[in-house]
């Protein structure tokens, strides 16, 4: 058996891929806690906004100024709605994006573990041919000591 192990390209190509995987997965962690935080800022302006409606309210609010703040609050919740589906879609993506890299990551563990095995057998075989050569040359130093 050679040293070489024939699949070494298929190895190196599984853990470029491996890599890029991990990379992608990394950005769209980082993407999805973006949209998280965009919603969560949405979520604290609406409650700040609201309360600040509640106190127009218990102060006296005109007609007009009850309608301003309805309809903001309406864009608010509609704006809510929105990145909460933008936030859905990022996670559904990250997700995607966590078994792709699984799949990768158990691709390269079996190329590893046929390359491991490739090595130990080379260094089982080696150390046969090591063993042999041993043999023989004590085995002839015996030879010309009882000559």
């Amino acid at each position: 058996m050679k040293g070489r192990f024939h699949l070494q390209p298929l190895l190196d190509l599984a853990q470029t891929r491996t890599d890029e995987a991990a990379r992608q997965l990394g950005e769209l962690i980082a993407s999805e806690r973006s949209v998280e935080q965009k919603l969560k800022l949405l979520e604290d302006y609406r409650r700040e906004y609201h309360d600040r409606f509640l106190q127009a309210v218990r102060d006296g609010i005109a007609p007009d100024a009850w309608r301003n703040f309805s309809a903001f609050i309406n864009r608010l919740d509609d704006a809510i709605g929105a990145q909460r589906a933008i936030v859905e879609q990022s996670r559904a993506q990250t997700a995607e994006g966590q078994q792709a890299w699984m799949k990768q990551r158990n691709r390269l563990k079996a190329f590893d573990t046929l390359s491991q095995r490739h090595q130990a057998s080379v260094a089982r075989s080696e150390a046969r041919q090591e063993q042999k050569q041993t043999d023989e040359h004590a085995a002839r130093r015996h030879q010309h000591d009882e000559e």
